[in-house]
C-alpha cells in the first residue's frame, strides 16, 4: 500500500507537517488577536508570526535547543529579519528582476503548501483512517512468534557438552553468557520472533518446541546452536487506536499524491533537454520525479528481533 509523492513535494509536506505543530503550540493566541512579543521600530512581531518563523526554520535547530531558549532564539531571528529587510529595502535591493523571480517562486511555493493542507484535512476523516487501517491489517495475517534464547557454539561436539550441562541443571541464561559466541543478548536471548525473522534451519527446530523445552544442536551457517523456548503467542495487528496517527498521516500523503497527479493529467507539460530541443511525453525523464512517501500505510510496530542469530 505505499504511495509514492513528488521528491519537490516531499520537504514541503514534511515542513506542513511541522507547521502543523509549531502553529497548534500557539493556538490559544493565534486564534484571536495575537499576542505581541516584541516591536522593532515600533512594528510588532506576534505569537502568529513566531510560529510560522519556527515551522520555517524550526527542523535546522538543533535539537538541544528546547523550550524557551528556542522561542528566544527564533524571536531573536525574527528581529534581525526585519532590520536587514528595512535596510534591503532602503537600497532598493527588493526592486531587481531576480529578487521578483524569486518573490514569484515562494508566492506559488506557499500557494501549493495552502492547496496541499486543504486537500489533506479534508482527507483526513476517521472512515478513512480506519478504511486504510483495515486494508493494512488485511495484509498481514495473525503470526506465530517465539521468544528464545540460545547459545551458538563452533562444533557440535562443544554444543553437546553445553547442552548437557543445562540438562543437568545449570541454567541457561547463565551457560550462553559463559560460552556463547554470540554476545549480542544477555543471557543468549533473542526477543520474540517470526519464522521468517532467522535462519531457516533454526527458525525450523526453534518452531518446533514447546515453553521450556531445549533442542537438540542445531546447525546453521553460523556454527551449532542450543535452543530455550520462554514462550510463545500469536502476533496480531496493532489496534486501530496505536495506528491511528500512522494512517492519518498516510491518508493524508496519498490524498496530497493523488491531487498532484490529477493536475499533472489536466495539464498541458512539455519539457526540454539540454539543447532545447522538445522532450518526448513518454521519455522517463519527462516524468515528474519521486520518492518514498513519509507515511506508508500503517504496519505492525512490534519490536523487530535480530534477522538471524548473530555469530
Amino acid at each position: 500500500m505505499t504511495r509514492t509523492l513528488p521528491a519537490r513535494l516531499r520537504s514541503t509536506a514534511a515542513a506542513l507537517a511541522f507547521g502543523a505543530g509549531a502553529v497548534l503550540a500557539f493556538a490559544g493566541a493565534a486564534s484571536a488577536d495575537p499576542r505581541v512579543l516584541a516591536t522593532v521600530d515600533g512594528q510588532p512581531i506576534t505569537e502568529a508570526d513566531l510560529a510560522t518563523a519556527m515551522a520555517d526554520i524550526g527542523p535546522g535547530l538543533p535539537q538541544k535547543l528546547e523550550g524557551p531558549q528556542r522561542q528566544k532564539y527564533v524571536l531573536d531571528y525574527l528581529i534581525d529579519l526585519k532590520l536587514a529587510a528595512r535596510k534591503a529595502e532602503a537600497q532598493k535591493l527588493d526592486q531587481s528582476p531576480e529578487f521578483a523571480r524569486k518573490l514569484a517562486y515562494y508566492h506559488e511555493k506557499l500557494a501549493m503548501e495552502e492547496l496541499l493542507a486543504v486537500v489533506a484535512k479534508s482527507a483526513t476523516t476517521e472512515d478513512a483512517e480506519r478504511k486504510a487501517y483495515d486494508e493494512a491489517a488485511k495484509a498481514e495475517p495473525p503470526q506465530e512468534e517465539v521468544h528464545a534464547r540460545h547459545i551458538l557454539l563452533p562444533t557440535e561436539d562443544e554444543a553437546k557438552k553445553a547442552l548437557a550441562r543445562v540438562k543437568g541443571g545449570e541454567d541457561f541464561a547463565k551457560v550462553a553468557n559463559e560460552l556463547s559466541k554470540d554476545t549480542g543478548g544477555e543471557g543468549g536471548d533473542l526477543g520474540w520472533f517470526t519464522r521468517d525473522r532467522m535462519v531457516p534451519e533454526f527458525s525450523e527446530a526453534a518452531f518446533k518446541l514447546k515453553k521450556g523445552e531445549i533442542s537438540d544442536p542445531v546447525k546453521t551457517q553460523f556454527g551449532w546452536h542450543v535452543i530455550q523456548v520462554e514462550d510463545t503467542r500469536t502476533k496480531s495487528f496493532p489496534p486501530f487506536e496505536q495506528l491511528k496517527d500512522q494512517a492519518a498521516r498516510y491518508v493524508a500523503q496519498k490524498a496530497e499524491s493523488e491531487e498532484v497527479a490529477a493536475l499533472h493529467a489536466a495539464a498541458k507539460i512539455q519539457m526540454f533537454d539540454a539543447d532545447g530541443k522538445p522532450v518526448a511525453a513518454d521519455a522517463p525523464n519527462a516524468a515528474p520525479a519521486s520518492a518514498p512517501a513519509d507515511a506508508a500505510a500503517p504496519a505492525a510496530a512490534a519490536p523487530a528481533a535480530p534477522a538471524q542469530p548473530k555469530n
